[in-house]
């Protein structure tokens, strides 16, 4: 564990004057702890992670008991238990996109600023969106049980986006990349999104939920990359998904529950829509005996479209910790911040 040394001046606590401590679990080498301690300005940090889990994609850690009464900042994704232990918590700064169990209801104390990293994983997750889509399209996965059994076979008729309509459904950062991506290869875009006067890079036409089953009768794609909410549960259930083109595809790279899994498996087994590409399932991980594995028309990864697969996320995710740690310091307005 290193440390930084503590700040000159203090923060008010109940009155009391008393310094402030960031505890940094993101595992930097020497050189970007060298920044962050600058960033600090002064404020005492404690490192408590290592450059080798970077390496292994670890970005968790837990908050070490013994720092707990004083930390006033934690960078990461500690348990929430552990930092609903911190009496003195002013802010937490998330590596992941998704809040939402540090935001839930007596997770942590109404004061606390949460700001997470929102803007470093559209690049990552819409690329692996992409992929999705190009595989359903060419057979790739057909291709592929074709290889695994050595056997030799034409999977017949392949799809083009040339022309072809995009619905995204989601239109913030991920959505806006992968809107951008699709529209490099000819596609049209259509954006869903609570706040349809609000645009969005990449998407030509931007649309309420009101109107997303007109949306979905004409759409090739449909992307979906919507949080877990009550309105977004099951939000493609069986009515909606018998709305589409029988050469539609589904691509969830948002929340599992997102879609009736149940409504998807009757839909592909019937040929409603041509496939679907999941990185997300309900439930999580998908049960092994659930029969969505076996389903030919369904492509499925183990949520892996995020994370720090791609050495550019975790820049990302460092670059957006580091200024919030600079403006933590000069008591100026957090950016990404969710509550």
């Amino acid at each position: 564990m290193n440390t930084t040394q503590p700040e000159s001046a203090g923060s008010q606590q109940n009155g009391i004057h008393s310094p402030r401590l960031i505890v940094n679990t993101l595992p930097l080498n020497a050189e970007q702890r060298g920044r962050f301690a600058q960033a600090a300005d002064g404020i005492r940090q404690e490192f408590v992670n290592d450059t080798a889990d970077r390496e292994n994609m670890i970005w968790h850690a837990e908050l070490p008991a013994a720092l707990r009464p004083e930390t006033t900042a934690i960078i990461g994704n500690v348990p929430p238990a552990d930092a609903a232990q911190c009496p003195r918590l002013e802010w937490l700064q998330t590596t992941s996109a998704g809040v939402d169990r540090y935001v839930a209801p007596g997770a942590l104390a109404e004061p606390v600023a949460v700001t997470n990293a929102t803007g470093a994983y559209g690049l990552t997750v819409s690329e692996h969106m992409f992929a999705l889509m190009w595989a359903l399209m060419k057979q790739l996965p057909d291709y592929a049980r074709n290889q695994a059994a050595h056997r030799w076979a034409d999977a017949g008729k392949v799809m083009s986006p040339q022309g072809a309509a995009a619905v995204v459904i989601g239109t913030g950062d991920i959505g806006s990349c992968f809107a951008k991506l699709v529209k490099s290869v000819g596609m049209r875009t259509y954006g869903v999104r609570r706040n349809a006067d609000q645009g969005a890079e990449g998407i030509d036409d931007m649309y309420g939920f009101e109107d997303l089953d007109g949306l979905l009768a004409l759409a090739d794609v449909v992307a979906m990359v919507v949080p877990s909410t009550p309105q977004t549960h099951h939000l493609l259930d069986a009515r909606r998904l018998g709305l589409m083109k029988s050469n539609a595809i589904v691509i969830n790279a948002g929340r599992g529950d997102a879609i009736d899994p149940k409504a998807l498996l009757d839909v592909l087994r019937v040929g409603g829509i041509h496939g679907a590409g999941l990185d997300v399932t309900e439930p999580e991980p998908l049960p092994a005996d659930d029969p969505l594995w076996d389903e030919p028309r369904c492509l499925i990864t183990p949520h892996v479209a995020g994370g720090n697969h791609l050495a550019q996320t975790s820049d990302a995710i460092i670059a957006i910790a580091l200024e919030n740690v600079r403006r933590y310091a000069a008591r100026e307005p957090f950016v990404n911040r969710r509550r």
